[in-house]
């Protein structure tokens, strides 16, 4: 029922030897103002405030008022991993190779992620790294040198599919890189900055630099070392690097695994004494399996026969 229905019903009065009275309390009206509140309406009336506000819009103010946000983390958040499920190596086989039934063993890949604690705008780990049992020995290697010259023909016998200076060049403006490394020697960087390659082979990571280890003197040495060769770099605070194929070995697995971390860690520990980077995680996992966090064990007293993980 409205408020106005109720005054309505409430407040009627008659006249009885002229005076007005309620006819539900019978309290007698002061004079003849019918604007008099009855005692039992009084918690009705509107109590004004200092502030001018109802209780009800201090509240909903309250509740707009922006949350104060907390200082930004530094470094990148890890999970817990001590009541995670943990793997020893040929575990973690086994169950990788369930998902990749009916592949090919060269077309899937074993892959290490390394999750480290670090801090966000830190610097990065980077190398390149020729495991003792190469994962990939296809890539195509390019070698900027002089053409016709005893270091064509040197990068030529060491594996290299592509060797030249201009040729070069011109098939990489027109849009055909045919290559997945590049090599340039010292005598012909001059002639490869004025060539301008930098925003096309900057972008994909192709651009031979000394920082890198891409411009050399010993273009053969390189070629020998790049094929078989994985590159692995820090993004987010995560390594991934692929250390297998699927028809690896456990112990093909170990050996690439050992050299991997090996290499990691000697690169965390030529970083500045300010710079701290700690590992935290070690995830395997493969081109179409999820990963398992690995216990740094070999075997498990439950694990199969490294012969039975040998057999595709």
């Amino acid at each position: 029922m409205k408020l106005s229905a109720l005054l309505a019903s409430t407040l009627l009065c008659v006249q009885d030897g002229g005076e007005e009275y309620d006819r539900v309390t019978a309290i007698p009206w002061v004079g003849s103002t019918r604007s008099q509140v009855l005692p039992f309406l009084a918690p009705l009336t509107t109590i004004r405030r200092a502030s001018g506000l109802s209780k009800s819009s201090k509240n909903s103010k309250a509740r707009e008022a922006p949350t104060k946000k907390g200082k930004a983390r530094t470094d990148f958040k890890r999970d817990d991993i001590k009541n995670a499920l943990q793997f020893s190596l040929c575990d973690a086989m086994r169950y990788i190779r369930a998902f990749e039934v009916g592949r090919q063993p060269t077309s899937s890949k074993y892959e290490l992620h390394v999750s480290l604690k670090s801090l966000k705008n830190g610097p990065v780990v980077r190398n390149r790294l020729r495991l003792t049992n190469p994962v990939d020995t296809s890539q195509r290697i390019c070698v900027i040198c002089p053409p016709d010259s005893p270091i064509a023909a040197a990068a030529i016998k060491a594996g290299a599919s592509l060797v030249g200076e201009d040729v070069i060049f011109d098939a990489v403006k027109e849009g055909r890189i045919e290559f997945e490394r590049c090599i340039c020697h010292l005598d012909s960087l001059q002639k490869l900055s004025k060539a301008n390659l930098g925003r096309i082979l900057g972008p994909k990571g192709l651009m031979p630099s000394a920082k890198t280890g891409t411009v050399v003197k010993d273009v053969a040495n390189s070629v020998r070392n790049m094929i078989g060769g994985s590159e692995y770099r820090e993004r987010l605070g995560v390594v991934r690097m692929a250390v297998g194929q699927l028809g690896f070995t456990p112990e093909q697995m170990q050996q690439n695994i050992k050299e991997f971390m090996g290499g990691l860690k000697r690169d965390m520990s030529l970083l500045s004494d300010k710079i701290s980077k700690e590992i935290h995680e070690v995830v395997l996992s493969s081109t179409n399996s999820p990963g398992f966090t690995l216990n740094g064990d070999f075997r498990s007293p439950t694990s199969v026969s490294t012969r039975e993980l040998a057999i595709l």
